[in-house]
């Protein structure tokens, strides 16, 4: 059928499970899937479902990678924070919607998948994402605060760090995990927390210091 094809389809399909947003649809159109993933499944890149990246990692359903970045709701120029790099396909797609101005930080605790990810974004032609090899529960207090946070992992928590790097109005989503799925949240930080759960979604989970804390759980 060809890639090309492939992704007509999956734009359609994406637009089918209620994904509206035309800067997202067309950040994930112009985004080449096949580069952030290894040569032996490349027929697969436009398929809508994850995939293996190796170290028991996926790369995200393409969905799932347009719901997060709906929620985030994402403007030119905005300084983001990524939890979980993977292969870098995720941030590639929110890079073309932060543009030149903007910059996103991804962290990434397995370090042979940062060296993968600044590979693949080199052949890419992206320079707006920096790729960190950290423990995504303590965030990246360097370039803090931010615009947006984005984890794309499962985490039982919503770490406090986290938190506190984020901007006032600032926005995270995160797939929260609950007995035995996630729930897909977005949290508005103001005076108080605003959180909205927006349905079941399945996650690898975060790896790292999360898995010995207990912090903010809702």
């Amino acid at each position: 059928m060809g890639l090309i094809k492939d992704k007509e389809y999956l734009l359609q399909d994406i637009r089918a499970m209620g994904i509206k947003d035309e800067r997202v649809l067309k950040a994930v159109e112009e985004t080449k899937r096949e580069l952030f993933i290894t040569k032996n499944i490349e027929k697969e890149a436009y398929g809508n479902y994850p995939l293996p990246i190796g170290y028991g990692q996926t790369i995200s359903q393409p969905y799932t990678v347009a719901f997060m970045i709906d929620l985030l709701d994402i403007k030119p120029g905005n300084s983001i924070l990524e939890i979980g790099c993977g292969s870098g396909y995720n941030a590639a797609v929110m890079s073309l919607l932060v543009g030149k101005k903007g910059k996103i930080y991804s962290l990434e605790i397995i370090k042979e998948l940062c060296d993968f990810a600044e590979k693949n974004f080199k052949k890419a032609g992206i320079k707006n994402v920096s790729v960190v090899n950290a423990d995504g529960y303590f965030g990246y207090k360097k370039a803090a605060p931010y615009d947006r946070i984005i984890i794309t992992a499962g985490c039982p928590l919503i770490p406090k760090e986290l938190l506190n790097q984020l901007c006032k109005d600032g926005i995270l989503v995160m797939p929260l995990t609950k007995y035995f799925g996630e729930t897909m949240i977005k949290v508005v930080k103001d005076k108080e927390l605003n959180i909205s759960e927006f349905g079941s979604f399945a996650f690898v989970p975060l790896r790292g210091a999360v898995e010995g804390h207990k912090d903010l759980n809702i």
